[in-house]
């Protein structure tokens, strides 16, 4: 930072996601002119300088998630011009720091800000109650999470962001009514301690966004609110509100989400003339009518949450005609009779629950049903489906046609039937080439799994998940090796549920494995689930990780397998990016995810953060992180998971395969990254390739040496920065397996194992089998259900 001394003039230092350490030094005070300081997301310690205050032009400050301590400078204000004068400031962001002590009044007289955000520290005192005058501009005020005591001042009128304070209600719920020009009430979690919603409320003519969970209020809903036309989104949940539901909430036409907690006894009809609704979430309530079929008029309805209330009665067939339905929870009520079969038309449907009701009868199976798992229908009277369900068999109805019984039955047998008898002459076939020394791999999907493991095997396959048959530890749980009673070996993932995110990872991981077939992805043979337990039962792969291989004295990897392993991984990847219906990001790529099979094929694995891209998105937000070292910059910094970041790992793992060291090394410190390091090594490869992997005695020295440096700048362009100028999966497939290509491996690296490339390059010994119908339909669907 002691370039402030050299460029007096400098405007703007936008050091965001840099991992910069140490304390921030009092020089900056010298950049007379700096208009922007952007610092976001490093690893600064120490107290922020009094000197910044010095820096009157400045209109931005940004050091959000660092790691400041002590107080907040008084100097950070419009105050004499000896202690500082920071008269321009507009936008001034300190969230998510170790910052102490009672923010400074100074900060309340900068007449030109218009954001303040001290959220996430351990801030105290109290609001001026002339801040609304003070800071006319003010557009967002973000202070929850604090410990901030007193009143919340009505002089306030735009954004708020309180909760997890201690301000009190004093005259808020009687005065809020005053507080005419509020457009936002966003978050005001926690701050009206106890009292009533005052009847006077709907003379908050322009309130937009009414948020007020997690409160101690108590009395009935006022009718006043009938009068706020303006209100698109209200939240009363968990709070102390008996009653009923008023039935003038059909006439806030412009109201598209309600939450709400503790009512009863019924929803008013009125309600579902709420067409353009699109959440409505009334569970952990005590409604006890039945559900109308007028629930199918919220035609724009996204998300119906009516969980843990005591509805009785029929679902209604009608919900069949949400055709924009994304969600639907039921579960913990008295409902009874059927599935209605007409819910298959719901073809957006993503997550269904009725569970813990008195539901019976068949469990549909088109449509969005084909994607749900026993979690979804657990304890419930009398249901009958397919065995993924947990539940009862469908039984067959002995009066079908012989048509029927032939295609349901017959076909299916004999199609099982042959695909034995071609496993078994390939086995045949392989084992009379192996004995003849021709290099073969059969790569055959697992056969079809169709059984349900229920807990009690998943025990005794694993030794009561004994520490000897532990073969790996995860973030969120354990993986053991298991043999179940048919004599199959697996890998059994169980999650910890205790530890935040498990259950989620759980989800996710059964959601996106669901339908994803490919031959350099890890398979699900089944799952295990109930209230307390989640397990996946995988493939198991004897030669562990990628990871164990690169780190290991005991094992060792050639230069030709470490390129066919990375092939493999970029070839999974390409299935996922651009061959899959939809668009799946793995979020957490890295070795110790890249599993190897009996024949040393990549296998990618732990999909428990991955994203599924809908429809038209090229990115999604998230607040899981990934892996340090291996996460592209704008996942780390923004939240942003897309195609482009898996890349970005990718490109990191295929530097760290060749070069024999972790982004997350000791030597790599400060401003010396994995990346850097390559890149600036590119004029002298032998500074950075594993020393087991390339000599100058190697009678193909010159070959690998020009591999090993295109593998290099392959992987550069994988990582390059912007997230746009990355290149793109299929790309790096071709270029890589050009460089296998230019590489003999019977001469180069004879001991490596058999491979078979399905798409260009390598060795087809067993193509005529490959091509044939019936195997394609095996691999393209080995799993399905």
């Amino acid at each position: 930072m002691d370039i402030c001394k050299h460029l007096p003039n400098l405007q703007g230092p936008y050091l965001d996601g840099n991992q910069l350490s140490g304390q921030l030094p009092a020089t900056l005070s010298l950049c007379g002119e700096l208009l922007s300081l952007s610092l976001f997301y490093n690893k600064f310690a120490g107290s922020i300088p009094r000197e910044i205050g010095n820096l009157s032009k400045l209109e931005y400050i940004n050091l959000r998630r660092n790691s400041f301590a002590g107080s907040i400078p008084p100097s950070f204000g419009n105050i004499p011009k000896e202690l500082g004068n920071l008269i321009n400031l507009q936008f001034l962001d300190l969230c998510d720091n170790n910052l102490m002590g009672i923010v400074p009044e100074a900060i309340f007289n900068i007449s030109k800000l218009q954001i303040l955000s001290l959220v996430l520290n351990h801030l105290s005192g109290s609001l001026p109650s002339g801040i609304g005058t003070w800071l006319p501009d003010l557009e967002g005020l973000y202070i929850g999470a604090n410990q901030f005591s007193g009143i919340i001042p009505l002089s306030i009128s735009n954004w708020l962001h309180l909760s997890g304070n201690q301000l009190t209600d004093e005259h808020s719920t009687s005065e809020l009514a005053f507080l005419t020009s509020l457009t936002n009430c966003n978050s005001l979690r926690k701050f009206i301690y106890a009292g009533f919603i005052p009847t006077s409320s709907g003379l908050l003519q322009k309130l937009q966004f009414l948020a007020i969970p997690g409160n101690r209020i108590h009395g009935s809903i006022p009718r006043g609110l009938c009068h706020l036309t303006n209100l698109g989104y209200l939240d009363l949940s968990s709070n102390k509100l008996p009653g009923t539901i008023p039935s003038y909430f059909g006439n806030l036409t412009r109201l598209r989400n309600i939450y709400s907690s503790g009512l009863a006894p019924e929803i008013p009809s009125s309600l579902w003339t709420l067409r353009d609704h699109l959440i409505l979430n009334l569970s952990s309530n005590f409604l006890n009518s039945q559900l109308p079929l007028e629930v199918g008029n919220m035609k724009s309805l996204l998300v119906l949450d009516l969980s843990k209330n005591q509805f009785s009665g029929n679902i209604p067939s009608t919900i069949s005609l949400l055709q924009n339905l994304l969600q639907l929870f039921l579960s913990h009520n008295k409902l009874q009779g059927h599935m209605p079969p007409n819910l298959e038309a719901l073809k957006y449907l993503k997550y269904l629950n009725v569970s813990f009701n008195k539901v019976q009868g068949e469990i549909p199976n088109g449509g969005p049903f084909a994607n749900f798992t026993a979690e979804s229908f657990i304890s419930n009277l009398a249901l009958c489906g397919a065995p993924r369900f947990q539940v009862m068999v469908l039984e067959k109805d002995t009066r079908r046609n012989t048509k029927s019984l032939l295609l349901k039955c017959i076909v299916p047998l004999s199609v099982s039937l042959s695909a034995i008898i071609l496993v078994i002459l390939f086995i045949l076939w392989k084992r009379r080439h192996t004995k003849s020394g021709t290099p073969v791999q059969v790569d055959l999907p697992l056969p079809r799994m169709h059984r349900m493991i229920p807990h009690q095997e998943l025990l005794y396959a694993t030794s009561y998940f004994g520490e000897d048959n532990l073969i790996g530890k995860g973030s969120l749980g354990m993986v053991y090796k298991g043999v179940l009673s048919d004599g199959l070996i697996v890998a059994v993932k169980v999650f910890n549920l205790e530890l935040q995110g498990a259950f989620k990872s759980f989800e996710v991981e059964c959601e996106v494995m669901r339908n994803i077939r490919h031959r350099n992805l890890a398979k699900i043979i089944s799952s295990c689930s109930n209230l307390d337990f989640k397990a996946l039962v995988l493939e198991y792969m004897p030669n562990g990780s990628l990871e164990k291989w690169l780190y290991s004295h005991k094992y060792y990897l050639d230069f030709v397998q470490r390129l066919k392993i990375m092939i493999d991984v970029a070839s999974g990847l390409e299935y996922l990016h651009h061959d899959y219906s939809n668009p799946v990001v793995h979020c957490d790529l890295k070795p110790s995810n890249v599993l190897l099979d009996d024949d040393m094929v990549a296998h990618i694995s732990d999909f428990g953060i991955a994203k599924l891209l809908i429809g038209n998105e090229f990115m999604k937000r998230t607040k899981t992180l990934g892996t340090i070292g291996y996460m592209a910059p704008e996942y780390g910094s923004e939240g942003i998971a897309s195609t482009k970041g898996d890349i970005y790992s990718y490109g990191i793992m295929l530097m760290e395969t060749f070069v024999g060291k972790k982004p997350t090394d000791e030597m790599f410190m400060e401003e010396l990254t994995l990346k850097s390091w390559v890149e600036s090594s590119t004029n002298n490869i032998m500074e950075v390739i594993d020393a087991n992997l390339l000599t100058k005695e190697d009678e193909s020295f010159a070959l690998k040496q020009a591999c090993f440096s295109s593998i290099m700048t392959l992987a550069l362009d994988c990582a390059a920065e912007p997230p746009e100028k990355r290149i793109n999966m299929k790309d790096v497939v071709v270029r890589l397996k050009k460089l296998l290509n230019q590489i003999d491996c019977t001469v180069v690296a004879p001991a490596c194992p058999p491979r078979t490339f399905f798409q260009g390059g390598g060795f087809r010994p067993i193509s005529f089998f490959l091509n044939t119908p019936l195997y394609r339909d095996m691999r393209a669907d080995p799993y399905a259900n």
